[in-house]
C-alpha cells in the first residue's frame, strides 16, 4: 500500500463532510499545522469538507490552526478540554452566536477515551467529573468506597497528526513534547493522516525508536520547514 502523499493537499483529499477529526498538539506543540491550512484551502476552493467535528485539547489561538479552520466555516462541533485560551475568538464568536457545539471533556479523561478507542476499550471508569454538569445522565459505580463515572471511549473517522521522522512505512517518532495526543490518536481512527519534518526510506528509523507504528498510520507527507503555531500567533497571521 503506498502511504506516501505528494503534497498535503493531495493528503487531505480524502477527508469527507461531516468528518469526526481528531487534530494532534497541545496548544501549538505537535499541531499538524500544514494539514489544518490544507483543509482550509480545500473548503475555499470546493465547499467541502464541512459540517466537521473536531477533537482536540484545545479550541485554537488567534487566526492560524483549529482557530482558521472555526473562523473558516468547516466546523459545526468541538470536543475537547480548554476552549478558552487567552486569544480564543474566534471560537469564542461561533460559540456565542450558537454557531458552533461544545462538549467539554476533562483533559485526562479526553486523553483515556481516545487511548480507549485505540486499545478496543468500549468504556472505563473515572473519578473525574463526578457531582459536576459533566456527569449529568453519564452511569456510576461505586468501587471500595468512591464513586466513579463510566466514559465511553472516543473514536474519529481521520486523525491529522504531526511526527518529527517518519519512513514509507509510516513509521513514526515525534520531537520532545509534541508527542503528546498525536500517538493516542494515531490509533483511534480509522484513517490517519501523519505530516513529518523528515521522511525517509523504509528502515531508516532504529526500530527502537519508533513510537507510532506504521500499522496505524495510512498517510504520510513530507513538510521540511514546518511551521509553529506561537511563531505564526507573534507575527499575528490570520490564515
Amino acid at each position: 500500500m503506498k502511504k506516501v502523499s505528494s503534497s498535503v493537499a493531495d493528503a487531505v483529499g480524502v477527508v469527507p463532510d461531516g468528518a469526526q477529526i481528531m487534530i494532534g498538539g497541545f496548544g501549538g506543540s505537535g499541531a499538524p499545522v500544514e494539514l489544518i491550512h490544507a483543509l482550509i484551502d480545500r473548503f475555499r476552493a470546493t465547499g467541502s469538507p464541512k459540517d466537521i467535528t473536531i477533537i482536540s485539547n484545545n479550541a485554537g489561538n488567534g487566526g492560524v490552526g483549529i482557530a482558521a479552520m472555526i473562523k473558516a466555516g468547516l466546523v459545526r462541533k468541538i470536543i475537547c478540554s480548554f476552549p478558552r485560551s487567552p486569544n480564543a475568538e474566534a471560537f469564542n464568536e461561533k460559540y456565542l452566536a450558537g454557531e458552533i457545539e461544545l462538549q467539554l471533556v476533562p483533559q485526562g479523561t479526553l486523553a483515556e477515551r481516545i487511548r480507549a478507542a485505540g486499545a478496543g476499550i468500549p468504556a472505563f471508569y473515572t473519578p473525574a467529573g463526578f457531582g459536576t454538569e459533566l456527569a449529568e445522565g453519564k452511569p456510576t459505580e461505586t468501587f471500595d468506597g468512591k464513586t466513579y463515572v463510566r466514559e465511553r471511549w472516543l473514536k474519529a473517522d481521520v486523525a491529522l497528526i504531526k511526527g518529527h521522522k517518519g519512513d514509507h512505512a509510516g513509521n513514526l517518532t515525534y520531537r520532545l513534547a509534541a508527542r503528546n495526543f498525536n500517538p493516542l490518536m494515531a490509533m483511534a481512527a480509522d484513517t490517519t493522516i501523519a505530516q513529518v519534518a523528515e521522511l525517509g526510506e523504509f528502515g531508516s528509523i532504529d526500530p527502537e525508536n519508533v513510537v507510532t507504528p506504521g500499522i496505524f498510520v495510512d498517510m504520510i507527507v513530507e513538510v521540511p520547514a514546518p511551521e509553529q503555531e506561537e511563531v505564526l500567533l507573534r507575527k499575528e497571521v490570520n490564515y
